[in-house]
């Protein structure tokens, strides 16, 4: 059982949802990284999902591609990061995924990325350019040491792909709300309901919703049939915005808290 499965285990006895914030790591500064994941977790958020920066990554939008950027121009380093994480991860009640790229497990070598990580207190990871063909061998390593591979799913991902796409994932289903790239819409894909209960239907793991998820009517609007929802360039902008307004870093903290607190209020009243 990994930290991800304990907490969904949780949140199915009390008879709630997971609300999943999305920040990049090193924006604009790993120290800032550090304090805005305790200020999330003393806001009630359930997980965190940190990004690694990398040059080219696969289906982020504008906003959070730039965040990468803006990272990387910084010199950001994974042992910089998973150096915040060792220190900031065991004084938190939510669990930390990383969304990485492949290349960079590539580089470490996946045992020893495994390794490094979990020292660091990452409980799982997101790998959205690995395809569920080619990440056998690596699911069976993450399952061995409960560090859970959440795997994606999109609405153009056929039927039979998505049970199969479903069979390797552990710890929950990122199910991606719109065909695209990440970023803030006003409205939802109207098939995205029914496509979610179907899938429920072929899984017991707990399916989150991410891609276009940004106000708190999207989180009331899903939280029937998602077991919990990702949100990520609504957070990202805002921190985005907050350094070019020259804002101090506790303001941006504050900000980022009090939206966090609107959806999970939305998410689960």
């Amino acid at each position: 059982m990994s930290a991800i499965d304990d907490l969904f285990k949780q949140l199915e006895t009390e008879g709630k949802k997971a609300f999943m914030p999305f920040i990049t790591a090193g924006d604009p500064n790993i120290e800032f990284s550090g304090e805005l994941l305790q200020s999330l977790d003393q806001a009630g958020c359930h997980l965190a999902e940190l990004g690694i920066p990398y040059s080219d990554p696969i289906a982020d939008g504008p906003v959070i591609q730039a965040s990468y950027t803006r990272a990387l121009n910084k010199k950001i380093k994974l042992e910089s990061i998973f150096g915040m994480t060792t220190k900031i991860a065991p004084k938190l009640k939510m669990p930390i995924v990383s969304m990485v790229s492949y290349a960079i497990i590539y580089r470490q070598g996946m045992d020893n990325y495994l390794k490094n990580a979990i020292a660091a207190g990452i409980s799982g990871a997101i790998v959205p350019d690995m395809p569920v063909d080619e990440s056998a061998v690596f699911a069976k390593k993450c399952r061995a040491l409960d560090f859970s591979l959440i795997q994606m799913i999109t609405p153009t991902t056929s039927k039979e792909r998505a049970v199969e796409i479903a069979r390797q994932a552990s710890g929950f289903i990122y199910y991606v709300s719109i065909a695209g790239i990440t970023g803030e819409r006003n409205a939802l894909p109207p098939e995205l309901i029914e496509n979610l209960k179907w899938l429920k239907t072929q899984t017991d793991l707990p399916i989150c919703v991410g891609f276009g998820i940004s106000q708190p009517a999207h989180a009331v609007a899903l939280r029937e049939v998602a077991d919990g929802m990702i949100v990520g360039s609504a957070i990202v902008r805002r921190i985005a915005a907050a350094e070019e307004d020259g804002k101090s870093n506790q303001a941006v903290i504050d900000d980022v808290a009090s939206f966090a607190k609107e959806m999970l209020t939305a998410i689960n009243g």
